[in-house]
């Protein structure tokens, strides 16, 4: 006996669907991917990340969404990022709800479910957007932080930071990160566990 296939979806199909499903997806190539929960490690290291640059952006014209802001990658990519950051007027495809398609910056941080998918395929796909200046992974695991910053000739520098007295610098945006603050009420002691 053999498997049912999956079913393959164009853009529209899963727009329409993600309008009124109960919970959040990603389309990717056609097919429909739900979006697994989190765990606290992930959800504290987020909110400290865009607390941080919510409070370095508040008095310029940006705007910081955080884990609900579908982004619209290409024709066949469709994601939440984690942190989004985007200056000036945002490019919104309203098509079954809001697309946004001018981020500047995309911060990730890296579950054990889609961390080969962020460092892989998505970072390429991500890294294909004209608008996008700078890529952020954030390890829940350790103080590890890969940040890719587009340059003048179209390719990207990586830096990482792994000490926590670090200081992360986002020159896109004028802003800084300290990792002492993005892993604050972190212990890296306690195993990761996310649904899956």
């Amino acid at each position: 006996m053999s498997a049912l296939p999956k079913p393959i979806y164009n853009a529209d199909e899963y727009l329409a669907l993600e309008e009124s499903a109960e919970y959040r997806s990603q389309f990717y190539n056609g097919e429909i991917f739900a979006m697994a929960g989190t765990s606290r490690k992930h959800n504290v290291i987020a909110m400290n990340v865009a607390s941080s640059l919510h409070f370095q952006l508040r008095n310029r014209p940006c705007e910081i969404y955080q884990n609900d802001m579908r982004v619209k990658v290409g024709e066949n990519f469709y994601t939440y990022p984690d942190i989004v950051v985007v200056c000036g007027e945002p490019q919104i495809e309203r098509k079954h709800g809001e697309n946004l398609l001018n981020p500047i910056v995309l911060i990730e941080v890296l579950s054990p479910s889609t961390e080969r998918f962020d460092r892989g395929e998505k970072a390429r796909l991500y890294r294909l957007m004209p608008s996008l200046k700078e890529y952020i992974l954030i390890s829940q695991d350790k103080p590890y932080i890969e940040h890719f910053v587009r340059q003048e000739n179209g390719g990207w520098l990586l830096t990482e930071s792994a000490e926590i007295t670090e200081v992360l610098q986002i020159p896109t945006i004028s802003c800084e990160l300290n990792l002492s603050d993005i892993y604050a009420r972190i212990d890296f002691s306690e195993e990761t566990f996310e649904s899956k």
